[in-house]
């Protein structure tokens, strides 16, 4: 993988209609379409990276985090550079969970993640964990994509089905006219007038679908409240490091909580 240009994936377990307001959000071009039974990928443009402005591994656990907010489903970045490549896991408000593999395939984080891993996305806690240990242990055999293409093997028992050519260590072009050519839609930043729109829209559907009585509403106002608060430092924390993946996070969770909030107050 050493001459492997910088890239990604954002794959997210839930369904593009629910991924594409959050995505609008991030204020990244991008590409979005189904990638199996409840699971959508996001195909990102890679101007932070691109322009040397931040590691791609920073850019994509903010971006990660503001779509599993959003989604209330698990969001997981893949990326890779020359020197490494790994997975970050998002699920909610909680700490996201990663893992490291040098470019040769060496193993350079902790076993104990793989567990987390599995037990966030609700894999089989024996066959799936077994394959994931695998992944952990040397194996001169296995570089850096190898090791993401096993962890996406094991994603396939749970329903992920990646469009053909897109896979890992390939070059950001191959990737985006993999996806055009099998029908995946633009996403653009269009201004913060349709974007707040759509994730207006996308809130209404969800909440109608599932809020029932008085105590749901009461739950949506504390939901929203806590991605108001969260929403500030993330923000903040964003602004000081320049980074665009942790600004679009803290800008998610600004947004949906203003709008969860709302329509729970009703």
């Amino acid at each position: 993988m050493n001459a492997t240009p910088v890239g990604a994936l954002l794959l997210c377990r839930a369904e593009p209609a629910s991924v594409r307001p959050p995505a609008h959000l991030l204020r990244e071009r991008a590409l979005l379409a189904p990638a199996g039974a409840d699971w959508s990928v996001l195909v990102p443009e890679g101007k932070p990276w691109a322009d040397g402005a931040e590691p791609v591994d920073r850019v994509l656990a903010g971006w990660a985090s503001a779509v599993a907010v959003a989604t209330n489903r698990p969001a997981l970045a893949l990326w890779w550079d020359g020197d490494r490549a790994g997975y970050t896991l998002a699920s909610g408000f909680r700490r996201p969970v990663g893992y490291v593999w040098l470019a040769d395939g060496t193993p350079a984080g902790e076993e104990e993640a793989m567990h987390t891993f599995a037990a966030r996305l609700g894999l089989d806690p024996v066959l799936d964990v077994q394959s994931l240990e695998a992944l952990t242990l040397p194996d001169p055999a296995s570089d850096a994509r190898a090791r993401l293409l096993g962890l996406i093997a094991v994603l396939g028992r749970a329903g992920l089905r990646l469009p053909a050519g897109l896979a890992p260590a390939e070059p950001g072009e191959a990737l985006r006219a993999a996806a055009v050519a099998r029908g995946a839609e633009t996403i653009e930043w269009a201004g913060w007038r349709d974007a707040v729109r759509a994730e207006f829209h996308a809130v209404e559907e969800g909440f109608d679908h599932w809020l029932r009585d008085r105590r749901e509403l009461s739950r949506t106002r504390t939901l929203g409240a806590a991605q108001l608060a969260a929403g500030v430092p993330v923000t903040l924390y964003g602004v000081r490091r320049r980074s665009p993946g942790w600004i679009a996070a803290g800008i998610v969770l600004l947004v949906n909580g203003a709008l969860t909030y709302g329509r729970g107050a009703r």
